[in-house]
């Protein structure tokens, strides 16, 4: 009996023909971290939110069922996202959908820890990268030896070591489909995409999954009959054009064919740092005045504790206000010169607060610095004074 024919042997894949460009995102971030430190919690519903927890504070663990206040989610793990639950869901919504769900306080500084973690440990390995927030970067592959999907893994597994967390990573020729690639096959996914993937793997994605590409956009687009990456490709671009305007209608045309000619940026100018919070009840500036002003005081030393840290002072503070009726209100004070001091960051914010109504129960407060600039000098002087001043919330 003649024995059969041996298999063809493996072929090596293919070499890569110009750029490798990789978006690596962190798998439910705040989420996965909790999970670190309560592992009895892996395989349940679990939602960050409703306050956050200091450092040596131990953590209030309870039933969604039992918040009752204003917050929102900052993330969940993919079992309560199964049930609806995602991020910036107000708190009690989330509780009518998920009343079992375990909710946790956010632990920023743990957080900001392991970020850094991860990104060392990527950074060994391709030292291009950019950082685009807490918990995802985008990683140059290009000039990186090894074959692409074997390359990605070790990247996987750098950051696993390094933090015991998992993460997606896309790798495609540009940024804008790394980023669709990397959210493909979550959690803990490696999706590889050339632009010959395009129409079996991108188009018919909705037309929402491009980076870019808003709420108000996307409702716009399906107005036009575009609903899916497919459907904008095929549009006519001078459609896109007069619905759109001339740079943005030809970019979701560029965009939609897969298009991205951005390098990634290893290092980007700081141009404005912000503190904000949403108010469990709403407050108003009169009968919770003496509440309000230490929100403010609170909100400018993190803000001042920002800057030192980035080395950086500003001289546009402007502040953010949120009433009742969800209307948002903002004002801007520009000073002689730069500052990274809380109080004088303080003054110029009651500045601007005296400049709008204050005649109404508040949902939010925020500050914000911009016109960023390295100081010539040392650190501020006057930082941290301001624990407890002598003034309160104007009231115009």
């Amino acid at each position: 009996m003649p024995e059969p024919p041996s298999p063809p042997p493996a072929q090596a894949p293919a070499p890569w023909v110009g750029r490798r460009i990789a978006h690596l995102d962190m798998d439910a971030f705040f989420a996965s971290v909790e999970l670190l430190s309560f592992p009895e919690l892996r395989g349940q519903p679990v939602v960050v939110g409703g306050g956050r927890r200091r450092p040596g504070e131990p953590p209030r663990m309870r039933r969604l069922r039992e918040y009752a206040g204003r917050g929102v989610a900052t993330t969940a793990t993919y079992e309560a996202r199964a049930l609806g639950v995602h991020s910036g869901m107000g708190l009690m919504k989330a509780a009518a959908l998920a009343p079992d769900a375990i909710l946790l306080p956010a632990n920023f500084e743990e957080y900001g820890r392991l970020s850094r973690l991860f990104k060392a440990a990527v950074a060994e390995l391709a030292p291009t990268l950019e950082d685009r927030g807490i918990d995802e970067i985008f990683v140059d592959l290009t000039e990186v030896p090894g074959e692409t999907v074997a390359l990605a893994r070790r990247l996987k597994e750098a950051v696993r070591a390094a933090t015991g967390l998992s993460c997606s990573i896309g790798v495609t020729p540009n940024k804008l489909l790394a980023k669709i690639a990397s959210d493909l096959q979550k959690p803990d996914g490696l999706t590889v995409l050339t632009l010959d993937d395009l129409p079996g793997r991108v188009w018919p994605l909705p037309a929402r999954a491009v980076n870019g590409i808003g709420p108000k956009a996307s409702a716009r687009l399906e107005a036009m009959g575009l609903r899916s990456i497919g459907d904008l490709a095929a549009a006519d671009p001078r459609d896109l054009v007069a619905a759109f305007g001339h740079s943005y209608g030809e970019w979701l045309w560029e965009a939609a064919h897969g298009r991205d000619d951005r390098p990634v940026v290893t290092v980007q100018e700081l141009k404005s740092i912000s503190r904000e919070t949403t108010f469990e009840r709403d407050l108003h500036p009169r009968r919770d005045r003496e509440a309000l002003t230490g929100i403010l005081v609170d909100l400018c030393q993190r803000l001042g504790g920002d800057l030192e840290r980035k080395g950086r002072r500003g001289r546009t503070i402007g502040i953010k206000l949120r009433y009742d009726t969800f209307q948002t209100v903002t004002r801007d004070h520009t000073l002689d010169e730069p500052t990274a001091d809380p109080k004088a960051i303080l003054d110029a914010a009651r500045s601007c607060l005296r400049r709008v109504a204050l005649d109404r129960p508040l949902r939010l407060l925020g500050v914000r610095i911009g016109s960023l600039e390295r100081p010539d000098a040392g650190p501020a002087q006057g930082a941290g004074d301001q624990d407890r001043p002598g003034w309160l919330f104007p009231l115009n």
